[in-house]
């Protein structure tokens, strides 16, 4: 059955049924998939500010010339913006590295924390390489702590539980993540865009993001900025109401998505995780070097050849995306609460994927 027939059918919302349609479906049988390496009618080239970032802080953050970027948007949902990945050769690597060795260090909180004593979530990183290095592609093999990992977050800690954020638990966001979502945010026209919360997902080819909204921000004039690396995806962006039928779109290594303004609080998932396009164990832009003439400040590091073999394993079969989100207004204070939970960590390690196991009897998950 095609997909624009679901939206007509009765029972279970239409976006619901769209995106069980997306979840069960084979790859072959994704002819309304909005792809915009080869944009169609629903697609238009949008305007970017290439004034406000200059080429030098584009190279310092591993990105191309804004001049050199291509922006679409999409009839109908007024503030959304999608950029084929403007990475420099190589730069993807770095934040691949950041995902999985750096970022999921502590004091930044992850799923792994929810059932496991702190000592033994330390260093997940040095815990996994070996393993990882080592698999092959048998599925009874066990998993490495790196490969149990679902979310971390940064800065402003979401509380799974309230559904908030809180000034009780914050810590420092990282430096180099802030610079790169500052020039992407400001090329999209959001100048002095501060980054302050993130939460990072860690897809396998078993993954879902179920149906969402992102209204936890106390600020959402700001947008929601989502960077993808690794395996490709299937996203799906709705209306204000889950009756209104998504529309679906691939979601490549390197690619950006701002949501702002009308497209700020739409509803959106990710129902499939897909192998990528070029049919490689990794997509071509990820076996680009990285130059060895690094601008001035620049926030990109080299990875060593033992670190990139690691990523690399890894995202022969997962996908990494990072959303950033400016949580308060310039002069904005948390409201009072009383009776908060002062950690804010979620209820359960699945409770924001959902897979094909019995991880789906968990609430569905609530923020991207």
């Amino acid at each position: 059955m095609a997909a624009a027939a679901l939206t007509r059918e009765g029972g279970e919302d239409a976006f619901r049924r769209l995106f069980r349609f997306y979840r069960q479906r084979d790859a072959s049988d994704l002819r309304g998939v909005v792809d915009f390496s080869v944009p169609g009618a629903q697609v238009f080239r949008s305007q970017l500010s290439i004034s406000s970032v200059s080429d030098q802080d584009a190279y310092r953050a591993g990105l191309q010339p804004v001049s050199q970027w291509k922006a679409y948007g999409l009839n109908g949902y007024p503030g959304f913006i999608f950029i084929p990945n403007p990475f420099l050769p190589g730069c993807q690597r770095h934040w691949v590295k950041q995902c999985l060795k750096l970022y999921p260090q502590k004091p930044n909180v992850c799923n792994l924390d929810l059932h496991m004593a702190p000592e033994k979530t330390i260093d997940l990183w040095g815990q996994s390489k070996e393993q990882l290095r080592r698999k092959g592609s048998s599925k009874g093999e066990p998993r490495s702590l790196l490969e149990k990992l679902r979310w971390v977050t940064l800065g402003y800690h979401y509380n799974w539980d309230t559904k908030k954020y809180s000034a009780n638990h914050h810590t420092p966001f990282p430096s180099d993540l802030a610079f790169l979502s500052e020039q992407v945010a400001a090329a999209c026209g959001f100048r002095g865009f501060q980054a302050q919360a993130g939460i990072l997902n860690y897809y396998h080819f078993d993954s879902s993001l179920g149906i969402h909204v992102d209204e936890s921000e106390l600020d959402h004039s700001r947008p929601l900025l989502s960077f993808s690396f690794g395996q490709s995806s299937i996203f799906l962006l709705g209306g204000l109401k889950r009756e209104e039928a998504p529309t679906a779109m691939f979601m490549h290594s390197g690619d950006i998505m701002v949501m702002s303004g009308f497209s700020r609080l739409l509803y959106h998932a990710v129902p499939r995780v897909l192998p990528n396009p070029e049919g490689r164990a990794l997509p071509s832009c990820l076996d680009q070097a990285l130059s060895s003439d690094l601008p001035v400040g620049s926030v990109i590091e080299h990875s060593s050849d033992e670190d990139w073999q690691v990523c690399a394993k890894y995202l022969q079969s997962s996908r990494i995306n990072m959303t950033i989100r400016q949580v308060l207004a310039e002069g904005q204070k948390f409201p009072e609460e009383s009776g908060t939970n002062r950690e804010g960590q979620a209820p359960s390690e699945d409770s924001h994927h959902q897979e094909n196991s019995r991880a789906k009897r968990h609430k569905p998950n609530t923020d991207s």
